[in-house]
C-alpha cells in the first residue's frame, strides 16, 4: 500500500510545476491603469510590462515542449502535438500582431505615443493570455 501511495506521489510531483495557476490575466485596459500610476512613464512601464510577457510566454513554451518530451504517449501523437504547437505558435503572433494594430487604430487621431502604448498594453495582455493556455493545456498530461 505504500508503494502505490509513493508512486502516485511520484508521478503527481512533475503535474505541480507545470499545473496552471489560478492568477488572473490583467487586461491591456487594467495594465494601462496598473502603469499610470508610474512616476517613470506610462510607455516605459508598458514596455516593460510587455517584455515581461513576452519572457512569461516564452517560459510557458519551453514548458510545454518539456511536458510533450515527458508525456507518456505514443512518439507518433508527441511528435503531433509538437508540430501542431510550432503551428499554434506561427498563427498566434500573426493575430497578436493584427489585432493589436487593430486596437492601436482605434485611438483615431490621438499620438503616436498615446497609440503605442495601447499597441504595448493588448500585446503584453495577449502574451500573458496564451502563456496562461498553453500552460492550461499541459497542466493534467500524464508524464513519464
Amino acid at each position: 500500500m505504500q508503494k502505490i501511495v509513493l508512486l502516485t506521489a511520484a508521478t503527481l510531483l512533475p503535474l505541480i510545476s507545470i499545473a496552471a495557476s489560478n492568477t488572473p490575466v490583467q487586461s491591456e485596459r487594467e495594465l494601462r491603469n496598473e502603469c499610470s500610476y508610474e512616476i517613470s512613464g506610462v510607455r516605459e512601464c508598458l514596455q516593460q510590462k510587455q517584455q515581461a510577457s513576452d519572457a512569461e510566454l516564452k517560459r510557458a513554451e519551453e514548458k510545454v515542449r518539456s511536458a510533450l518530451a515527458q508525456w507518456d504517449e505514443d512518439a507518433k501523437y508527441i511528435k503531433l502535438a509538437e508540430s501542431r504547437l510550432a503551428a499554434s505558435k506561427k498563427a498566434f503572433v500573426k493575430y497578436r500582431d493584427e489585432q493589436c494594430a487593430f486596437h492601436s487604430s482605434l485611438g483615431g487621431g490621438a499620438i503616436g505615443n498615446a497609440l503605442e502604448m495601447q499597441r504595448l498594453a493588448c500585446v503584453a495582455e495577449l502574451n500573458n493570455r496564451r502563456a496562461k493556455q498553453l500552460q492550461d493545456a499541459v497542466s493534467d498530461l500524464p508524464l513519464k
